[in-house]
């Protein structure tokens, strides 16, 4: 069984006793989020789909971490004009372990 939800604009599969990283969500390390915006669901029973959110199902999640990703360097350059550009990006991400799928 897995599930498609969304959080901070983007989405993301997760399966129970899973961990997901997620942009970075205002909560406090060791806090439960619920997420109630699930898009999709996948089990035994076959697939639901919402319109846009399938209705009645919750997950519920703990955070383990806040933190910053690796370093993703960006290169730019312009062919015989000695413009050289380099800039780093460290993204913020929230860990959560998913504990409980409710509402199937």
């Amino acid at each position: 069984m897995f599930l498609i939800v969304e959080s901070g604009g983007k989405q993301y599969k997760i399966e129970k006793d899973s961990t997901v990283k997620v942009d970075k969500m205002e909560v406090d390390e060791g806090a439960e989020v619920v997420i109630d915006k699930v898009l999709l669901v996948f089990d035994d029973g076959g697939l639901k789909a919402g319109k846009p959110y399938v209705e009645g199902v919750t997950v519920k999640a703990k955070v383990l971490r806040n933190g910053r990703d690796k370093k993703v360097e960006v290169f730019k350059q312009k062919i015989r004009k000695g413009h050289r550009k380099l800039r780093g990006h460290r993204q913020h991400y929230t860990l959560l372990k998913i504990e409980y799928i409710g509402g199937l």
